[in-house]
């Protein structure tokens, strides 16, 4: 046995050691290396580049990504005639675990203000911003241009920014009606006498942009108003986790209480409510074209509304409410809900018009609208 060791050692080649010994050396010194790539470094890195792919290829693009190539020039010197593109919606979902199925969400904010308090949260929505596409609709009045150019300057600043703050694609429209109202101050814009107007003008501004901007890949529209300045981080995750068709927050205003020498909170959007029988019989007693409105003492409907619902010695976020009418202040809806044709009414449906006539709408076609008493979001207090 020892023979056949040595000779075996004596059949060994130096060289082959010698370069055996450099290979150990040169892969410990691999190893140990602290400048090598870690696998999560490769893996941030290809999370990066996918999230650039993702993104439109321009800041201000239509919200399912794509600028098509221009159709290739035939051989006779004409051009080809565009691609004829397939979606198969049936793959489409819209679910509790919106995150972890990368379920696309549009938000959709009509605009006649910019208020950087709006931006700042859009920006904080801990969604990845990736599945974010945004849309906005503008009136073209003066206040309606310095909003778009205070918006313009935000987008290139966060479109400019690092990859993982930059949204999807962001589309911007401008109306192609005159606005009711020529002030956008909130006093005039709530006084009873403008609101059929005003609303049925909402409505319209509304069906522009969700038909617009609504694409193939969409799962969800958030509803967003410019004035809404706070609201949870984790807003679209909340919202989507109890994937319901429709379902919306209750909107608090944050205000500085001179009695009380405190800031305190108080309700603000009264569209959100369950019908009444009084209701029910003003609205038969009106004619083809009045609309019933919610939250006036001139019209003394009964309702109860979810603004006055709150437990705040027991608050409870996931407590529901089956509702008749929302307001748009933060709505989320699945996007198959549009889809089936549920849109704003621009005129009296059932005496109901805008946000209180979609809710109407969507019971219509057979969906449920549920509230959320104890989960806010707050308002702009001007």
């Amino acid at each position: 046995m020892a023979m056949a060791v040595a000779r075996s050692m004596r059949r060994t080649s130096p060289i082959s050691l010698l370069l055996a010994a450099l290979l150990a050396f040169g892969f410990i010194c691999f190893m140990l290396n602290p400048t090598r790539p870690s696998a999560s470094t490769s893996a941030s890195a290809a999370s990066s580049q996918q999230r650039q792919e993702n993104a439109a290829e321009h800041p201000l693009s239509p919200p399912t990504k794509p600028f098509f190539k221009s159709p290739a020039i035939r051989s006779d010197g004409h051009q080809a005639a565009p691609p004829v593109v397939h979606y198969n919606l049936n793959s489409l979902t819209s679910t509790a675990n919106s995150v972890a199925n990368g379920e696309r969400v549009l938000i959709l904010t009509p605009l006649a203000r910019f208020y950087q308090g709006y931006w700042d949260n859009l920006e904080k929505l801990s969604y990845p911003h990736e599945l974010i596409s945004l849309g906005f609709i503008a009136p073209k009045t003066t206040e309606g241009n310095a909003a778009v150019a205070a918006l313009e300057k935000a987008i290139a600043k966060t479109q400019s920014g690092p990859i993982d703050s930059r949204f999807a694609s962001i589309s911007i429209l401008r109306q192609d009606f005159e606005p009711p109202l020529t002030s956008q101050n909130e006093k005039e814009r709530h006084k009873l006498g403008a609101q059929k107007e005003r609303r049925e003008s909402m409505s319209r501004a509304r069906n522009s942009l969700v038909f617009t901007t609504l694409g193939p890949a969409t799962s969800w529209v958030l509803w967003l108003d410019a004035d809404i300045v706070e609201t949870p981080a984790s807003l679209i995750q909340d919202l989507t986790s109890f994937d319901q068709p429709v379902i919306v927050p209750n909107c608090f205003q944050r205000y500085y209480d001179s009695s009380k020498r405190k800031w305190d909170i108080r309700p603000y959007d009264f569209n959100s409510w369950v019908d009444s029988e009084q209701a029910q019989n003003l609205a038969a007693q009106m004619g083809p074209d009045e609309i019933l409105l919610e939250g006036y003492a001139e019209i003394p409907t009964y309702r109860t509304l979810m603004a006055y619902l709150p437990d705040f010695k027991k608050l409870n976020p996931n407590k529901m409410l089956a509702l008749d009418g929302v307001g748009g202040t933060a709505l989320l809806v699945k996007a198959d809900v549009h889809r089936d044709g549920a849109m704003f009414p621009a005129f009296p449906f059932f005496h109901l018009v805008e946000t209180e006539g979609f809710a109407k709408m969507v019971k219509r076609l057979g969906y449920e609208v549920i509230g959320l008493p104890d989960y806010f979001v707050y308002h702009y207090n001007e």
